[in-house]
């Protein structure tokens, strides 16, 4: 039972009870039924309320028993307006002889960070520019004219057509990235700007869902590349990912697949499908079952522009044909971009870090230049972009060495590393977390290859060996 303490005032009213809490009550209330969790010292039960939560119940969920202070800090824009629905909420207190952090996190390097948040904010790198962003929707919608005209001038040829194919694929992925920052709440102060915008490019320009994305891609934010809780590493018994996962399989002796050549047909599965077949009935799927029908109208508004600019020149079907074979390209632009950051690194069940040691564990940069900025959406900056999800994309550089010292300073490894290092990276790490461990030819073959791609030899996903 948590102790009572009086807080008496001013105004002669009775005394408010206070009641304090220990570590070992509060994260006993971690279950489906029974949720708290802690925000700056204040203790909150969120169990009835995490069904009503803007960014889905899960991500909140996963965030019970903890001290929940720097995920809350990181995904919302306006704290203090979020503060209001906290209220109602409010059971009570840390009991004043608990430490603020949980599970004997490193105090220190919690309020570090936090004093380096303070000072990136103080840098005014949460505000956004609005040229960066208008040319970059510009840019979109530059080429989604271009591949119209391309097609009225120049026909329906094989080579136009690819090349429209082509064109329309960059839009579409570019459309990715943009929403991405959307639905992040990096471009305006007001979080209802966002949204709009938001839901423009992704159900207008993209013909996705607003809340699917939401409720999926800030789970993965705030637990990454933990099972049970970031949906990124849940591979439908598909794929088997890190130290562990192989292990339980093969106690338990599942093997839906033939897991040791799982990075050969990861090729065959994963790219080609992702966008064009998966994620599509998962998005119309959850349109439909939780009535998100502002979504639908928009992705339908979507469907009907470009069914209506091309069925003129390829008819019903060709433009289908069309629609799915840029889905195609799409997917494996969007596949490659988004799982070098992750699969090689640490995948694992929940081991309760602070915020900078778990992020830090499950991300990794990519080299900067200006094609690979723009080539994944500054997703190359994806140790910051963790960190710090609701800052405007084009700052990352600014908070990098920022970012890097307090590593340093603490030991955390910073990883960065080529374009096409990652790119390999993702079938070497397949091949070591198959069920039957890592095979010396087929490492020797991927080793091959990297160093036809780059300039020196590499090592996979700490240090993997040809031995």
């Amino acid at each position: 039972m948590g102790k009572g303490g009086e807080q008496g005032g001013d105004s002669g009213e009775p005394a408010a009870q206070i009641r304090f809490y220990t570590w070992d009550e509060i994260q006993k209330h971690n279950l489906r039924t029974d949720k708290w969790l802690v925000i700056e010292r204040k203790v909150y039960n969120i169990t009835k309320w995490a069904n009503r939560h803007p960014g889905g119940h899960r991500v909140i969920s996963h965030c019970a028993g903890e001290d929940a202070t720097d995920a809350f800090q990181a995904f919302h824009i306006n704290p203090t307006l979020v503060q209001k629905f906290l209220k109602p909420l409010l059971i009570g207190e840390l009991a004043p002889g608990e430490p603020s952090q949980d599970r004997g996190k490193n105090s220190q390097l919690v309020e570090d960070f936090r004093t380096l948040r303070k000072t990136a904010e103080d840098m005014n790198l949460f505000r956004a520019s609005p040229l960066f962003f208008s040319l970059y929707l510009g840019h979109i919608i530059a080429l989604e004219v271009l591949a119209w005209l391309m097609v009225s001038y120049l026909g329906t040829g094989w080579i136009t057509t690819l090349l429209l194919a082509c064109i329309l694929t960059t839009s579409q992925a570019q459309a990715g990235w943009l929403q991405h920052d959307f639905g992040h709440l990096s471009v305006f102060k007001k979080s209802s700007w966002n949204h709009i915008l938001h839901k423009f490019v992704i159900g207008h320009l993209k013909g996705a869902s607003a809340n699917w994305w939401n409720h999926r891609h800030f789970q993965h934010h705030a637990k990454p590349n933990i099972f049970q809780k970031d949906p990124d590493v849940n591979m439908l018994h598909i794929f088997v990912l890190g130290d562990t996962q192989p292990v339980e399989y093969g106690k338990k002796k599942l093997k839906y697949l033939p897991y040791n050549h799982q990075h050969e047909y990861f090729f065959l599965i994963f790219p080609p499908l992702l966008i064009p077949v998966y994620f599509q009935i998962q998005i119309i799927s959850t349109m439909i079952r939780h009535r998100f029908w502002a979504d639908l109208a928009w992705a339908i508004s979507y469907y009907l522009r470009y069914f209506l600019t091309y069925i003129p020149f390829y008819g019903l079907l060709g433009s289908l044909c069309l629609l799915t074979f840029v889905r195609f390209l799409e997917s494996h632009w969007f596949v490659w971009v988004t799982q070098m950051n992750h699969i090689p690194m640490e995948i694992d069940s929940e081991k309760h870090r602070d915020w900078l040691s778990s992020q830090m564990a499950a991300t990794c940069n990519i080299e900067q230049s200006f094609f690979n900025d723009w080539f994944t959406g500054h997703l190359n900056f994806q140790i910051e972009h963790h960190l710090f999800p609701t800052m405007p994309r084009h700052n990352f550089w600014k908070v990098k060495p920022l970012v890097k010292s307090l590593c340093a300073k603490y030991g955390v490894q910073y990883e960065e590393k080529p374009l096409g290092k990652a790119f390999v990276d993702i079938v070497g790490c397949l091949i070591e977390h198959d069920s039957l461990g890592p095979d010396p030819q087929k490492m020797l073959l991927v080793s091959v290859w990297s160093q036809l791609l780059l300039p020196s030899p590499m090592n996979f996903c700490r240090e993997i060996t040809l031995s």
